[in-house]
């Protein structure tokens, strides 16, 4: 699932992070970027929901990482308040980013040089009308 869509409410936004998670298989790497509230969390669950998940996401802001466990170890990752990049090596970043689970990025545009070569993009734009958003897909390979 790769290309723009639009989404005209958090329930959507929800439906097509549930729908995307078909096209996800172990060691995929999701960055996820856009404004606050724009719908980056709601996305989250969706997959999460759609790789049935016991646990329900929340954001993992002040943590960093958060762990959810159903059809695959799902890593979600929220970089909002990371002050420098060496907080993520003191978390071993390398072992989550490269494992053979689903790896979840919040604000990932933060952490660019440290992504892997290949990965998939997931952005978020607010458009003018409240809770419509565009949200663009696309694989991501250096």
């Amino acid at each position: 699932m790769r290309g723009k869509f639009i989404s005209k409410s958090e329930s959507e936004t929800f439906e097509f992070g549930k729908k995307f998670s078909s096209s996800l298989k172990k060691g995929d790497l999701v960055a996820l970027i856009g404004e606050l509230g724009s719908g980056k969390t709601i996305f989250v669950k969706g997959i999460c929901s759609g790789l049935n998940a016991i646990e329900t996401p929340l954001s993992p802001t002040f943590s960093l990482i958060n762990k959810y466990h159903g059809e695959a170890i799902i890593y979600h990752f929220d970089f909002y308040r990371i002050k420098s990049i060496q907080e993520l090596y003191d978390i071993g970043y390398e072992d989550y980013f490269y494992s053979k689970e689903i790896c979840l990025i919040e604000w990932a545009n933060l952490v660019r040089e440290i992504l892997p070569k290949n990965y998939i993009e997931v952005k978020f734009k607010n458009l003018e009308t409240e809770n419509e958003r565009e949200i663009t897909i696309r694989d991501i390979a250096q």
